[in-house]
């Protein structure tokens, strides 16, 4: 039998090959051949929409909310069966039922909150200019505190309103003007 010394093609061997670069330490393959262009994890090229660059903000809000609220249902469940004098079991499971309701509560109201505002903000980002961003935070910020309390009456949807201008004021001209907030925008 001849052996075939031939090092050329797919599956070449070390022995005899001048050209490392391209061969792959683990696989001992040229890797030239399964790859025409480089390969990125992430596309420079494509843009993100206004509503999916808050996507991250929404779920930041739920998850605090849904924390925030459950550590006081933590707290209200302790407090609510001390004062019933509960024991056991019992105690245990209604701690745990007031600390998964504030949870939810909290996490759903702060969510709606937060899609509200993205909502408004990109729905008036449509139609103002890129410039004014402060005063679209501030309409957008107004405009959802007084949605989210529209239920409950003419004076409470205004003090909602009054409380998302507030919250909107301290946002854009507080918190986002700092470097280590806009690393994260």
């Amino acid at each position: 039998m001849m052996e075939n010394n031939n090092n050329s093609g797919l599956f070449g061997g070390l022995g005899g090959q001048t050209n490392l670069q391209g061969l792959s330490p683990y696989l001992n393959i040229d890797t030239s051949y399964l790859q025409s262009s480089p390969e990125y994890l992430f596309d420079q090229e494509t843009k993100r929409g206004k509503m999916e660059k808050s996507f991250s903000a929404i779920g930041t809000a739920v998850c605090v909310g849904s924390g925030v609220g459950g550590v006081y249902g933590i707290y209200d469940g302790v407090r609510q069966t001390a004062l019933s004098q509960l024991s056991g079991k019992l105690r245990r499971t209604q701690i745990m039922n007031y600390t998964l309701k504030g949870g939810a509560i909290a996490g759903n109201a702060l969510g709606t909150v937060a899609v509200l505002y993205s909502l408004t903000h990109c729905l008036i980002s449509l139609t103002a200019y890129e410039e004014d961003d402060e005063l679209k935070s501030l309409i957008s910020g107004t405009v959802t505190g007084a949605v989210f309390k529209s239920t409950a009456g003419l004076k409470k949807c205004a003090r909602g309103g009054a409380i998302g201008l507030g919250l909107a004021t301290i946002w854009a001209y507080g918190l986002k003007r700092q470097e280590t907030v806009q690393n994260y925008m």
